[in-house]
C-alpha cells in the first residue's frame, strides 16, 4: 500500500521552565534586570526579539502573591517570559522556542547568576513532536 498522503514530522520546539529559589531579593525587585534578560537572551540564544519587551510592576494580589515584576519578550522563535516573587525570593521563567532545541545550561546558568538564585527546578518539554516537516495545505 503507497502512502503518498503520509507527511513526514519532525519537531515543532521546546519549551524550558525554570523555578528559582532563594534569590537575591534586590535582583528580583528590580524592574530593569529584569528588561535586560528579557532584552538581551534572545540574541544570546541566535533568536530575535518581535517587539521590545515588556515589563509590568505587580502589586500584592493574595497571600501567596505579594507582588513582583512580570515580563514578556514576543520573539520570532516564540517567547520567554518572567515572573519574579522577591518577598519569596523566588522567580519563575518559560523560555519557549519553535526553533528546536534551546541550550539548556546556558539559559538556566544565565538566569541563576542574574537573579542570584541558590537552587532551581527545571522542566523541560519538547512540543510538536508530530509538527508536520512541510504545509499540509498549499496556499
Amino acid at each position: 500500500m503507497e502512502e503518498k498522503n503520509k507527511v513526514e514530522t519532525t519537531i515543532f520546539g521546546s519549551h524550558l521552565m525554570i523555578d528559582g529559589y532563594g534569590g537575591d531579593f534586590d535582583k528580583l525587585n528590580n524592574k530593569e534586570i529584569v528588561y535586560k534578560c528579557l532584552d538581551e537572551l534572545p540574541e544570546k540564544l541566535g533568536m530575535h526579539k518581535l517587539t521590545e519587551p515588556e515589563v509590568v510592576e505587580c502589586g500584592a494580589v493574595n497571600p501567596k502573591d505579594s507582588g513582583g515584576f512580570s515580563g514578556f519578550a514576543m520573539i520570532i522563535e516564540s517567547h520567554i517570559s518572567c515572573h519574579t516573587f522577591p518577598y519569596r525570593k523566588f522567580v519563575s521563567i518559560d523560555a519557549y522556542t519553535c526553533k528546536g532545541t534551546i541550550d539548556q545550561d546556558f539559559v538556566v546558568n544565565y538566569f541563576k547568576e542574574a537573579f542570584g538564585l541558590e537552587e532551581v527546578e527545571v522542566n523541560y518539554i519538547v512540543r510538536g513532536k508530530k509538527f508536520p516537516a512541510e504545509d499540509i495545505v498549499k496556499a
